[in-house]
């Protein structure tokens, strides 16, 4: 991945996870909701086909995603 696709992938995940935040805070969605909406996010990389490379990819964003929803970092559980 180049510095500027890494930058942006950060960036996005950042803002992302501000605006789940954001939303929980605000009472928009529930906190299994936005648990809900990141398993949708890791399911569809899990199960994403393509090339050996394509599918090593995708099998690592399931695994961040999987990450975030394991350490709640875009939900504020009390």
């Amino acid at each position: 991945m180049s510095t500027a696709s890494e930058h942006a992938g950060r960036a996005a995940l950042s803002i992302c996870e501000a605006l789940l935040l954001a939303m929980n805070d605000l009472g928009l969605l529930p906190e299994h909701e936005i648990v809900g909406v990141l398993r949708d996010a890791a399911a569809t990389h899990e199960n994403a086909v393509g090339t050996e490379l394509e599918i090593e990819s995708h099998r690592a964003v399931a695994e961040l995603i999987n990450a975030i929803i394991a350490g709640g970092n875009s939900v504020r559980r009390s």
